[in-house]
């Protein structure tokens, strides 16, 4: 005689249905997130540890943006302070070279250029902001266009516009660091190198065609003072640069933890993904079983057998 199947089997069968879908579920979010679970209660034991890594990593990566950014204000300061001291190298060489020709005429013009290629380096931005004028990051460092006026301003310190406030940065939890540069430091030395010239020619005029006695005599005295600002331009981009090494340093240093925690916490909270989709396999194995015992359940009822 046919076996005649009660409520409990029933019950027990769904039941068991049931957990074989919800596990199945459970899996399945496991393979498709690739996380063992989407919140710290998923994790047990680990979750105070994943929390201290994550904490950890959190403050890493705070250091970690900061580096990237003053790297890139560093970079924006190396090239503003090379072009004012390439500036200064080039108004030397137009001086020496009009001295060796013994001829000016073309020097005034070179001079202006070079003493505009100053300005912009003075000038230089980083994100839209002025690197060389302190807190000031919105005002131009010097409001200086031309060697005009450099004897038109009553000082030469009125024509920079920057506080002096020197910009630190922290590299790490422990260590600061004065990355500023001020324009004012930067620039006074070789203004006042073109400032002696433009005062030269407001007295005597321009130079023009060959030079004389006095106005040889006159720019040899200038070249020492070009040659003194240019010596300490290319010791403050010395000191720019051995920033630029520390932080660039520290950047990959942090990287490098950054790197390593994000190992640590995959080791928690990451899927093993071939024995994740072995276990998928097994439950939606289970899934199809418990469903297939409780179809044949439903075909085996009194009514079935009263026919």
């Amino acid at each position: 005689m046919t076996r005649v199947s009660t409520s409990s089997n029933f019950g027990v069968m769904t039941s068991n249905l049931m957990l074989a879908q919800v596990r199945q579920n459970e899996i399945g979010e496991q393979v498709s997130s690739q996380k063992i679970a989407s919140d710290l209660k998923g994790y047990a034991k680990n979750a105070e540890m994943l929390t201290a890594m994550k904490s950890a990593q959190a403050k890493i990566d705070g250091f970690l943006d900061q580096t990237k950014l003053v790297s890139n204000r560093l970079d924006m300061q190396d090239t503003g302070i090379g072009q004012v001291a390439d500036a200064a190298g080039d108004a030397r060489e137009a001086i020496a070279n009009a001295l060796a020709a013994g001829n000016a005429t073309t020097l005034m013009e070179q001079l202006q250029n070079a003493f505009g290629d100053a300005v912009r380096g003075l000038n230089t931005k980083s994100n839209g902001y002025y690197v060389f004028s302190g807190a000031k990051t919105d005002t131009p460092t010097t409001t200086a266009t031309s060697m005009a006026d450099l004897t038109a301003a009553p000082s030469t310190a009125s024509l920079f516009q920057n506080d002096q406030y020197v910009t630190t940065n922290r590299i790490d939890e422990s260590t600061t660091v004065k990355t500023g540069v001020l324009g004012d430091a930067l620039g006074t030395d070789l203004f006042d190198a073109f400032k002696q010239i433009q005062a030269y020619v407001d007295a005597n005029g321009a130079f023009s065609g060959n030079l004389t006695e006095a106005q040889t005599t006159f720019l040899k005295g200038t070249l020492s003072s070009f040659d003194s600002a240019q010596k300490g331009l290319t010791t403050a981009q010395g000191k720019n640069g051995l920033n630029q090494s520390r932080f660039e340093d520290a950047q990959t240093a942090l990287q490098n933890q950054s790197d390593s925690l994000t190992v640590m916490i995959g080791g928690v909270v990451d899927v093993d993904m071939a024995e994740a989709v072995t276990r998928l396999q097994a439950a939606q194995l289970a899934v199809q079983a418990s469903a297939q015992v409780f179809s044949t359940l439903q075909s085996s009822s009194l009514l079935n057998v009263l026919k």
